[in-house]
């Protein structure tokens, strides 16, 4: 008798146990994956409001830029289930749209997100795949730029200013076209005291001189094809696209000696070390220049300018990431909620103050963004120019292409003409064996 009243309990304890309310973000959780720099040390700072709104943890996991690209695309061959938000280059979207591993957000985007608040290039650059479909597979994350930090102790000297003038009998200041840029990096060359004129992107490292010449390529009137047929061949190796290149090969004259190899990395150390007047980067590294910590030289005596304008056009290439969800993660719905929370304009507005370059339109052109740090109005500046490389699933081998034949080109291996001639004709066989040409 008594055994079946203690069989009888415990039937009700463990009958009450299962029906007791368990909340639903008990068992949720959500991992973010991007590349290791700043940016990723501001978002997980940001996240811990999502956490104390939802109760949701948010682990930002970051890898070393080196290999950022093969883990991940590695993970998704694998279909791992590791991530469930991965913060891409905008490149990865044909790719990764089209081999399944992100998922299609345009319905949901268009349901939730409010696509107006947002400024049109980043949506363009980071979210639509293809081009002009208005079909989304990501949320802008972090949208960055190429821009210039420049030594405003040297601009702004007399000495230096009087003596310019003279010699170019123009006043020397940031300057606003490529002409004026060559001026100013020759001038500020004097090899004899360790100082160099300007310090580009020049690297064969992944996408370092592509992303340096590309803008002054289509400044000058020279573009990488036809967007809608996909012909390169008289587009890409143009009289236009020459004269860049030989212009773009010329500027090494006024680099430090180990130019030719200059990625983020050392055009940044190459300032912060005082050898350069000029150097070139995504604003996204910029704060390592201002801070003390980091830049005793000059941190207080810099300023900044967007890319010039060529004689042509006025093109900059567009840096960042796009938030996407991969389509092997089991908390799709969490990694939803917390990209709309994401997108709120006054979580926009922390983003910026933390640090991050926001695309939300109203919070990029407002007074407290740009004057939050040196650098933001000149970041703002840029967005009406930015273009970007190739977004289809064969970007990896077009880059390739272009870094290996513009790389020949400033090594004075091949001639500007050959290189181009090159690219265009190596892009048009992948083109075609990918299948862009069928009727």
């Amino acid at each position: 008798m008594m055994k079946n009243v203690h069989i009888s309990l415990v039937f009700v304890l463990i009958v009450a146990l299962a029906c007791v309310s368990v909340p639903a973000n008990a068992q949720e959780s959500l991992t973010i994956v991007w590349a290791e720099w700043d940016p990723a040390n501001y978002l997980a700072e940001l996240s811990k409001d999502f956490t104390d709104e939802t109760g949701i943890p948010v682990d930002v996991v970051q890898i070393p830029w080196s290999n950022f690209q093969d883990k991940v695309f590695t993970a998704f061959v694998g279909k791992s289930k590791l991530y469930d938000i991965v913060i891409g280059d905008s490149q990865w979207l044909g790719r990764n749209s089209v081999g399944g591993h992100y998922i299609d957000l345009t319905e949901w985007i268009n349901a939730n997100i409010d696509v107006a608040s947002i400024y049109g290039p980043a949506m363009t650059a980071f979210a639509e795949y293809p081009k002009g479909s208005k079909k989304y597979w990501a949320l802008p994350a972090e949208v960055d730029a190429a821009g210039y930090v420049y030594r405003r102790d040297l601009f702004e000297d007399p000495g230096e200013m009087a003596a310019f003038e003279a010699k170019y009998g123009y006043a020397l200041a940031p300057p606003k076209t490529y002409a004026q840029l060559r001026d100013i990096a020759e001038f500020f060359t004097r090899p004899e005291k360790d100082l160099y004129g300007i310090a580009t992107w020049y690297s064969k490292e992944y996408d370092g001189i592509t992303m340096g010449f590309q803008q002054v390529m289509w400044s000058f009137g020279g573009t990488y094809g036809d967007a809608e047929n996909y012909k390169v061949a008289g587009h890409l190796n143009t009289e236009d696209a020459v004269k860049a290149l030989e212009f773009y090969t010329d500027l090494l004259r006024f680099a430090p000696p180990d130019g030719p190899n200059y990625y983020w990395q050392e055009t940044l150390n190459a300032y912060i070390s005082g050898k350069v007047a000029m150097a070139m980067n995504y604003f996204a590294f910029f704060p390592g220049v201002v801070s003390e910590e980091t830049n005793e030289l000059s941190h207080d005596k810099s300023g900044f300018f967007i890319a010039p304008a060529g004689p042509k056009g006025h093109y900059i290439s567009i840096g960042g990431q796009g938030m996407s969800i991969s389509a092997y993660s089991k908390n799709q719905d969490v990694a939803k909620q917390y990209m709309k929370w994401f997108m709120q304009k006054p979580v926009q507005e922390k983003w910026a103050q933390l640090g991050g370059f926001t695309p939300h339109k109203e919070v990029l052109q407002s007074d407290t963004f740009k004057q939050a740090t040196p650098f933001n109005e000149a970041f703002a500046a840029s967005f009406p120019y930015l273009r970007d490389f190739w977004a289809v699933p064969e970007y990896a081998e077009l880059l390739e292409v272009c870094q290996t034949n513009w790389s020949e080109a400033i090594s004075k291996i091949k001639s500007a003409k050959e290189a181009l001639d090159a690219i265009a004709r190596k892009h048009e066989e992948i083109f075609e064996d990918a299948g862009y040409y069928d009727e």
